[in-house]
């Protein structure tokens, strides 16, 4: 009977070991961004998403249940860079802006917001006006700032005086 108790306690305890770490994992999995619908409003501001050009944003953070949608890089980084905010972002996404229309950004096109490369200081009108126009190859950013004018930054440059400068 101890032989029983001990291989009982050894399998629970292997079971509970090989979930260490997991749980990350699984996070990331259920954390990808979805469709926006065209009832969604931004987290932000309130505004209705898919009645504005440009970019748009998801995120998922600590203590909020589901993603949150921005109806603008601009809102997007304007909750993420909120010092309330920014240690609490599990994930972040954006549209690139390479393969997508700027009028009606594609469903499909999301990208990793902490990997994108950002314009800032273009031509081109987001949902509140200037936005950041997202791109997943620093490559296609810098071809739109030539076009459209403004700089490049990576998504670590991206700050609240950058936000405000624009």
């Amino acid at each position: 009977m101890k032989i029983v108790w001990r291989v009982t306690g050894v399998l629970l305890l292997l079971g509970l070991l090989s979930g260490c770490g997991k749980e990350d994992e699984t996070t990331a999995m259920v954390q990808q961004a979805v469709a926006i619908e065209s009832s969604d409003e931004c987290h932000l501001c309130g505004m209705i998403i898919t009645n504005f050009p440009g970019p748009k944003g998801q995120a998922y953070s600590r203590g909020v249940s589901g993603n949150m949608k921005f109806c603008s890089t601009r809102d997007l980084f304007a909750f993420i860079v909120d010092p309330e905010n920014q240690h609490n972002i599990q994930q972040a996404y954006v549209h690139d802006m390479a393969i997508t229309p700027w009028d009606h950004p594609d469903e499909e096109t999301y990208i990793d917001a902490k990997t994108a490369f950002y314009v800032i200081g273009h031509g081109k009108r987001g949902a509140m006006g200037p936005t950041l126009a997202s791109f997943s190859k620093r490559s296609d950013a810098e071809a739109f700032a030539k076009q459209q004018g403004g700089r490049v930054l990576p998504f670590e440059e991206i700050t609240l005086d950058v936000l405000t400068a624009m």
